[in-house]
């Protein structure tokens, strides 16, 4: 039986601020490998007898989704869209539905995007440990052998051998305290909750009926209400909401009879914090881990990633140092699970920061805000080749497009023009216009916005090649 990959890439990783924003989460960032964490987390799946992956996303993150997976040439995926977040056993649903609805029952591999795993070898052995479980109507979860007393994550208690490495499931715990994760690890019978499942298709479902009704009917009529826009699959709004927002532990694998475990040692790694980010990196001699154009002197045992300029330390010992465009994160390494108090704050205030980078993507290509004042702000475009930005208008501003390379195609008004580099055209306020890169390279221009209002939303579309009029 084909396994078909699930991926959860939803979420939006407050922990990892000023790196993670909420329009540009952590596991859309290269944070352990030169790719993506959901990059990586699809490429781990080639080895396996894996169908086209089912990627379960958030609304507002589908470009994203979209481009990593062009970026690594990954072609076929189906990709669900949650209207909001509603945990783990709603999307799962989704999935299961999807994959029923192709007159399957699949095993499913359910994966969250945002994970490290160091040991491939041992990780697909585990998986293939789990099939004939699964097969069998089993509701298996993975296991992670710890080697630590991890008080951050919940734990699992196997009970009776069913089978080589493969358990009953005797009790899910919650995060304990220091004292009694270390009687965990000395016990050798408990293992950390990966959040990594696999079980048939049907088996969920029926599974998620008995417990959980009511995420059951919600998620099916969710399902039933889909619309399929470019490749996107996007569930019914008002039934998805109505859905509980439940775990698939709370709902369905603290009640079931039917729960595996199959343990994995496999230098797993849930990157939840910059301190685990830092346990995981390479480091020098002095125990720093650093990225980017960094120069370090007298300090130790630090995490230091310049993305934008040069960073420098003097006499620092066990600190966080995390450097973007637009802001600066400076914290002990043991306080940084406190980030989120930090993006709270932001989050209160409604500033850009908590939202997104400087360099904004879109599906045509990205830009980045380079200057800004009280009416005037100025960004640097790029525009991917036979890309086109949306027929819009603005109502409070104009604009100003100068070409530094490539070729644009710009409706303005009633006229069409192609300019070429460092030819410039006027967009007045109220004028219906339009962008395209009609060439085979990037189009790079450089837009000077002026006027009483220069917010984003400030954009009325009339056609758009992306579906979002």
């Amino acid at each position: 039986m084909q396994i078909v990959p699930v991926i959860m890439a939803g979420g939006s990783g407050t922990r990892l601020w000023p790196l993670s924003r909420s329009l540009f989460p952590k596991q859309f960032l290269a944070l352990a490998s030169n790719v993506s964490m959901l990059q990586q987390t699809i490429e781990r799946t080639a080895g396996l007898p894996c169908e086209k992956t089912v990627l379960l996303c958030n609304e507002e993150h589908r470009f994203l989704v979209a481009e990593q997976l062009r970026t690594i040439n990954y072609q076929g995926a189906r990709i669900l869209l949650e209207p909001a977040g509603r945990n783990t056993a709603p999307a799962i649903a989704l999935a299961a539905f999807d994959i029923v609805a192709k007159q399957k029952d699949s095993l499913m591999m359910v994966m969250a995007a945002d994970h490290v795993i160091n040991d491939q070898s041992a990780f697909e052995k585990s998986v293939l440990n789990a099939v004939e479980l699964a097969q069998q109507g089993k509701l298996v979860t993975f296991g992670i052998v710890p080697n630590a007393p991890e008080t951050g994550y919940g734990y699992i208690k196997r009970g009776t051998e069913l089978q080589d490495s493969a358990y009953a499931v005797d009790a899910f715990v919650e995060k304990p305290n220091l004292e009694t994760a270390q009687s965990y690890l000395t016990s050798g019978e408990y293992y950390w909750n990966s959040g990594m499942f696999m079980f048939k298709a049907s088996t969920y479902l029926a599974s998620l009926r008995e417990f959980a009704p009511a995420i059951y009917e919600a998620c099916q009529q969710a399902y039933n209400e889909k619309s399929e826009d470019l490749d996107f699959i996007r569930a019914g709004k008002d039934a998805f909401l109505s859905s509980p927002d439940d775990s698939i532990d709370y709902a369905i694998m603290e009640h079931t009879s039917q729960a595996v475990v199959v343990p994995m040692d496999a230098g797993w790694c849930d990157l939840g914090s910059w301190s685990a980010l830092w346990e995981i990196d390479h480091k020098d001699d002095a125990q720093n881990s650093t990225h980017g154009d960094v120069i370090l002197h007298n300090t130790t045992g630090s995490l230091v990633r310049a993305t934008s300029r040069l960073v420098t330390t003097i006499g620092l010992e066990d600190i966080i140092i995390v450097e973007t465009k637009d802001a600066v994160l400076v914290a002990a390494k043991d306080q940084v699970q406190d980030v989120k108090e930090i993006v709270n704050k932001l989050k209160q205030e409604d500033r850009s920061e908590f939202k997104h980078h400087r360099d904004v993507y879109r599906p045509w290509g990205h830009y980045d805000s380079i200057d800004c004042g009280d009416r005037y702000q100025v960004k640097r475009i790029t525009v991917k080749p036979g890309a086109k930005l949306s027929v819009q208008m603005h109502h409070h501003r104009a604009e100003h497009w100068i070409v530094v390379s490539g070729t644009a195609k710009v409706t303005n008004g009633d006229k069409e023009v192609l300019l070429t580099e460092n030819q410039s055209t006027y967009i007045p306020v109220g004028v219906i216009h339009a962008l395209e890169n009609p060439g085979k390279i990037d189009l790079e221009l450089i837009e000077v916005q002026s006027g009483s209002y220069l917010g984003e939303d400030d954009i009325v579309r009339f056609a758009d090649n992306y579906g979002r009029v």
